[in-house]
């Protein structure tokens, strides 16, 4: 398969629109990563995604809309919530994702056989254009090989799917750099399943009560069915080893610098560059945590393109904010494998 890179273009959004409608798989840019689109209501195009991220088949997917009415228009759950209808007027379009309870209309392949289905209205306007030309919600989940670093780049997405998937279409870098908060309201209380730009402090002043899922910050328990994308499986890493210390400024320094070889890297923050004796990817200042999440995947696909480095040191960041989708992120890349300095 050759697989095309459009441009930005009217001309091609209908191009994309079109290959969706036949049943094929375009990547496409969002404000949050570049996404894996297929016709979510279309089974079989859906199952073309799992072959060709080589993705588990028990991982759900997000089904992504072009306006709030889309959620009836095409009968994708069974009743929304006035929650629902709160969030979406606070954060859609936006890097939000609900999930709720599906209805038949939704295939198994979307759902990963789950009774709920998780869905999201881009804030991208070319995400948004393709979807409402394609005519149908899309399922689409980060565009590159399951497990790698997500992309945020088109030229990110060729590099992992070059002819695995018929277009991708170019809109420039993502805007927020990490995948979409996700919240379900199919519980009692509403959880947070997977934090991203969408911080839990702003939930809460939305919705009041609003629990954290113990899989944001701990690797999900053994045979617990994920409910979410990026709950069960290792994400987001380079070939090399991420290694996470827990520690402060100056022990961090010192352990760094202490068992470096020519094989090592760190991925720090602006302030820890001086000090550190390693090749250093930037995050940007300790506490930008916004703009810790929008280079995060950037500089772990540059960590891929030095295939010197074997290890990559990293501090655990902050739980405040944005910061909690940075350490989610980073503490799956790393297998939920953390060195404590504190304690040592």
């Amino acid at each position: 398969m050759k697989t095309l890179l459009l441009e930005n273009t009217e001309e091609n959004i209908a191009r994309a629109a079109e290959i969706l409608r036949n049943g094929g798989l375009v990547g496409i840019p969002t404000e949050t990563v570049y996404g894996l689109a297929a016709n979510a209501l279309d089974g079989n195009a859906v199952a073309k995604i799992f072959k060709a991220k080589g993705r588990p088949a028990d991982n759900p997917l997000i089904v992504h809309i072009s306006d709030f009415s889309d959620i009836d228009r095409f009968n994708l759950v069974e009743q929304v919530p006035d929650t629902a209808k709160k969030l979406a007027e606070a954060f859609w379009p936006g890097p939000l994702t609900i999930i709720m309870k599906r209805t038949d209309a939704v295939p198994n392949e979307v759902s990963a056989g789950l009774d709920t289905v998780a869905i999201r209205f881009p804030s991208h306007k070319t995400a948004q254009a393709i979807i409402s030309q394609a005519g149908v919600p899309l399922a689409a989940p980060s565009a590159n090989l399951s497990g790698s670093p997500s992309p945020t780049t088109a030229l990110h997405v060729m590099s992992d799917l070059n002819g695995k998937i018929d277009a991708v279409v170019d809109g420039g870098m993502s805007d927020v750099g990490l995948e979409s908060t996700v919240i379900t309201l199919a519980k009692s209380v509403p959880r947070v399943l997977r934090p991203g730009g969408v911080t839990i402090e702003q939930l809460r002043e939305v919705l009041g009560e609003v629990e954290l899922d113990s899989a944001v910050l701990h690797r999900l328990a053994d045979g617990a069915k994920a409910a979410s994308p990026g709950m069960k499986y290792k994400h987001y890493a380079p070939k090399a080893s991420v290694v996470l210390l827990k520690c402060n400024d100056c022990e961090y320094i010192d352990y760094v610098n202490r068992n470096a070889d020519e094989h090592t890297a760190a991925l720090c923050c602006d302030e820890d560059i001086p000090l550190l004796n390693v090749v250093c990817y930037r995050l940007g200042k300790r506490n930008d945590y916004a703009l810790q999440a929008h280079r995060l995947f950037d500089e772990l696909r540059k960590i891929d393109g030095n295939q010197n480095i074997r290890t990559v040191y990293s501090r655990l960041p902050s739980l405040e904010g944005v910061g909690m989708a940075v350490y989610n992120r980073l503490v799956r890349a790393a297998g939920f494998e953390v060195i404590d300095l504190e304690k040592m």
